[in-house]
């Protein structure tokens, strides 16, 4: 099954809103119509931006998604700070990060937390970015495959297979996020094989074919053609780079199997 490249730009903690509307200004201004036959391109803003975002793209009816960062296991209460799958929703959100390396380490946040939050992406038709990836230490003791599939099969532990289909997976070896070291394209390629394969233990071969697995970690407009061109890589997680248009334009680009005219 064909699978369309997806290029997801994570900006983390970066942005007002006012710096946002000017990113994804440049963004569509830098890549042509024609690249959205080939590629999906969402970007991930801060919450605080999303309403403006949305705003932008639905005014001047711009081909690019966007989505949030996080989004609450709870649909509505008593939770300060939260923010749930019904509200990202009304905010035309189409993606939504769960179980980012960072929240993993920062916030605590374990398996069975990450499966909530991708059962309440679901539950409001939100498309659930399902992060994965192991550390320095389990990587150099040969132990990162074994690692992430453990991590996955926690991550969906009980979804039904039609839920399955509806994921991204995002493969990010926590030792290349924001680091400047990449994972070579067999290392991602070695990952994202098997992390197609227990996607089809989990639900079926045929879901695992047409489930998008992104790679994520120091991803730029340099090495993102040879990764995405691995079998089993559909796109990327793009953290820094997200946030310079046309570096981010140019790697979209290059998913789509052409460079930027």
């Amino acid at each position: 099954m064909a699978r369309k490249p997806l290029i997801a730009g994570n900006w983390k903690m970066n942005l007002n809103h006012l710096e946002a509307i000017a990113l994804v200004q440049k963004i569509a201004f830098s890549l042509p119509a024609k690249y959205f036959d080939k590629v999906d391109v969402t970007v991930i803003p801060p919450f605080t931006d999303i309403r403006s975002v949305q705003t932008l793209v639905e005014g001047d009816k711009l081909l690019l998604t966007y989505g949030a960062q996080d989004v609450s296991a709870q649909d509505s209460g008593a939770y300060t700070g939260e923010i749930s799958g019904s509200m990202l929703a009304k905010l035309g959100c189409t993606f939504v990060v769960v179980g980012h390396s960072e929240r993993r380490t920062l916030h605590g946040e374990d398996n069975d937390t990450v499966l909530a939050k991708t059962k309440a992406a679901l539950k409001n038709g939100l498309t659930p970015i399902v992060c994965i990836g192991e550390g320095l230490d389990i990587r150099e003791a040969g132990e990162h495959v074994a690692y992430n599939v453990e991590q996955l099969r926690g991550s969906l532990a009980g979804l039904s297979a039609e839920d399955v289909a509806k994921v991204v997976i995002a493969y990010e070896p926590v030792w290349a996020i924001g680091t400047g070291r990449v994972a070579s394209a067999a290392d991602a390629q070695e990952v994202c094989a098997a992390i197609r394969a227990t996607l089809g233990e989990l639900a079926s071969p045929d879901v695992a074919s047409g489930v998008r697995v992104l790679y994520g970690g120091s991803v730029n407009a340099k090495n993102v053609g040879e990764i995405v061109g691995q079998t089993d890589v559909d796109g990327a997680l793009v953290g820094g780079a997200s946030l310079k248009a046309d570096e981010f334009a140019t790697l979209s680009a290059i998913a789509a199997g052409g460079p930027l005219p």
